[in-house]
Order: C-alpha cells, then sequence, then structure tokens
C-alpha cells in the first residue's frame, strides 16, 4: 500500500481535489495538504520571508489526513514531505486542476509546480488537471484507470507526469495518447486591454485570443483533437 501526498493550487475545498482524494484511497494512505485559499499561476514559488500557518481541517472524504496551509502548493509539498508526514511519501499527486496545465500554461502552473517540488524533495510526482467546462464528467469517468497506470511511476529527478482530460463529452473521448511532447504554444495568445485613469496611471487586463494552432504530437493537439494526454515534463537537474 502507498503512501499518497495530495495538494492542488484551487484551494483545499475544490471538488478537484476532493474527488482525486476519493478515487486515491484504494491504493493506501492519503494525505491532502493544501492552500487554504486559491492559489493558481503561482507556478513553483514558495515561501521564504514570512511565516507559514498550518491547520489540521476536515475533509469531506473519511479516512484522509488534512491541513490547510497559508502558503504556495510549493509549500505544501515542502512541508509536507519535510515536516507534517511521518516518512517520505511513495507518490505526489497534484489537482484536478479546474483548468487545462498543457503547452506554455505550464510554466505558470501552480498545479505544476507543486509537482515539481515533490522531484526536487526526492518523491515521483503526477499533475492532474481537466477543462473548466463539465470536465469533470471525462475525468471521473477515466480517472480509475488512469490512477491505476501512474501509481507506480518511478522516481525520475526532475520529471513529472503531466496528465489533461479533454473538454468534451465523455463519449466524445477518442482515447488516451500517451508521450505528448508540451506544446510550444498556448490556449489563449494574450494580449492587454488597457483603461486610462484619472489619476493618469493605467489599468491592464489580460485578454487572450484563443488559439489551436499547435504542433502534432504535443498535450495541447491531443486536447484539441478530444483525446486524454499524459506526457513528462523535464525541469532544470
Amino acid at each position: 500500500m502507498k503512501r499518497i501526498l495530495i495538494t492542488n493550487d484551487d484551494g483545499i475545498g475544490a471538488g478537484g481535489i476532493i474527488r482525486l482524494a476519493k478515487a486515491a484511497m484504494k491504493y493506501g494512505e492519503v494525505w491532502v495538504i493544501a492552500p487554504a485559499a486559491q492559489r493558481s499561476a503561482a507556478s513553483h514559488s514558495i515561501t521564504l520571508h514570512t511565516h507559514i500557518d498550518v491547520y489540521p481541517c476536515d475533509f469531506p472524504v473519511e479516512g484522509i489526513k488534512a491541513y490547510a496551509i497559508s502558503g504556495t502548493p510549493g509549500d505544501c509539498i515542502r512541508l509536507g514531505i519535510l515536516n507534517i508526514l511521518p516518512e517520505k511519501p511513495d507518490i505526489v499527486f497534484s489537482g484536478i486542476n479546474f483548468g487545462f496545465n498543457a503547452g506554455t500554461d505550464v510554466q505558470y502552473s501552480a498545479t505544476v509546480g507543486a509537482a515539481f517540488e515533490a522531484v526536487f524533495q526526492g518523491v515521483p510526482a503526477v499533475a492532474f488537471s481537466e477543462s473548466t467546462q463539465d470536465g469533470y464528467l471525462v475525468t471521473d469517468k477515466y480517472l480509475d484507470d488512469i490512477l491505476a497506470e501512474v501509481i507506480d511511476t518511478p522516481f525520475v529527478y526532475g520529471k513529472v507526469i503531466n496528465i489533461n482530460f479533454p473538454n468534451c463529452r465523455p463519449d466524445e473521448v477518442k482515447g488516451i495518447l500517451r508521450n505528448r511532447i508540451n506544446s510550444a504554444g498556448c490556449i489563449f495568445r494574450d494580449r492587454y486591454d488597457v483603461e486610462e485613469l484619472k489619476d493618469g496611471g493605467k489599468r491592464y487586463r489580460v485578454n487572450g485570443i484563443y488559439n489551436e494552432d499547435v504542433e502534432p504530437g504535443s498535450d495541447l493537439r491531443a486536447l484539441f483533437d478530444k483525446y486524454i494526454s499524459i506526457g513528462e515534463l523535464t525541469n532544470i537537474h
């Protein structure tokens, strides 16, 4: 049986982490250590210049030890492995993120950042993400099979498994594509709308343009074509 540590960047009350923790219970002892509030796009940041508060909390899946922290998802993994868990976990799961983490978005993703912190601490890690548009329907149909495939992921320093579930109905999923490369493209090509302020300043709001022009064989191409995407992400050694 495994010791599994789970975190996310949507906050400990998010539906994705609850579903992932519940599905992981069949594989062993599950710990949930997640941000107390939304921390999306925090990348691999950690807290250095202030304290981090940690509180045990009730979690809506019986048998799971859960803690909410004031820091980032990266902090959750560092504290979990270095201080909170009695022994190092066998694997870390991060997610299930509300929104894809594929293409260039992985650079900003705190879901992916937490997974990289796990491998920096010597633990294999898998990141899970789904569409914001009823993506849970596809995820819930395939999650058990995907977990069975990745639960014994070997440790490779600097590498994490990245899984994304497509935006479509469950009966439209064409299958699972493995070994997907991380696209150099993006779902939204970012630009900023500008508003003039009365005091002479300017206010900027991001307003991306939807984009499906991405490479064949990539994670984004798989998602746009209604496949589940599984691939490796590599960070610095």
